[in-house]
């Protein structure tokens, strides 16, 4: 089995990562870059997470990343600003997907635990996957902040995963929590997500 996991940086996603991969699945790390929106150093951080994952575990995980700041741009410019975090998750899982399917892959991986931000309720997950037809894998769904933490530890990539960067410029002020999968399907037809998608899938490519 293999799955695409998309890592930002952060404790989560490495964590998610790990335990998938401790499940027995071979992991492609897929980072989405924000571009004018986020830091440099996050593409930095990834390498240094799989260098670090590979050391852990004796097995294999390849990097690519893919430019997400033009669609960070086309929600902000286009999209009610509420739902930046879920129209920039959605169009991650497609792309994702795509990605998937272009390396034989069986899933996406992501580090939701759920209700811990804004982002990550019930209904916004709903919302964000509505329609997506594809499996996403959510290994942390039930687990707490302190129980992630744990395992970054213990497998090395807490220590990588805290180091200082500017965050993402493009979350909103306010984030929707009880998004509507009706305004959603409205507003990724308003930026025409297929040729959003298309172009992002393109910028792909192998860092590590």
């Amino acid at each position: 089995m293999k799955a695409v996991s998309l890592v930002s940086g952060g404790i989560d996603s490495p964590v998610a990562s790990y335990l998938v991969s401790e499940a027995g699945a071979d992991v492609v790390l897929l980072h989405m870059s924000n571009g004018e929106f986020g830091d440099p150093k996050d593409l930095e951080k990834v390498i240094r997470i799989a260098e670090q994952l590979e050391r852990y575990t004796r097995k294999e995980f390849p990097v690519f990343v893919a430019d997400h700041g033009r669609n960070q741009r086309i929600i902000k410019e286009n999209c009610d600003s509420h739902y930046q975090c879920v129209m920039c998750k959605r169009i991650m899982q497609r792309v994702s997907k795509r990605f998937a399917m272009s390396q034989g892959a069986s899933g996406i991986v992501m580090g939701d635990s759920l209700g811990q931000v804004a982002s990550q309720t019930l209904t916004n997950i709903r919302a964000e996957q509505s329609g997506l037809d594809f499996p996403v894998l959510r290994p942390l769904i039930g687990l707490d902040k302190t129980e992630v933490i744990a395992i970054a530890k213990r497998i090395g990539t807490f220590d990588i995963s805290i180091m200082k960067t500017s965050g993402c410029a493009a979350v909103p002020i306010g984030p929707v929590t009880e998004a509507k999968v009706e305004k959603v399907a409205e507003m990724q037809d308003a930026i025409d997500i297929d040729s959003v998608v298309d172009e992002c899938v393109r910028s792909i490519r192998r860092v590590y």
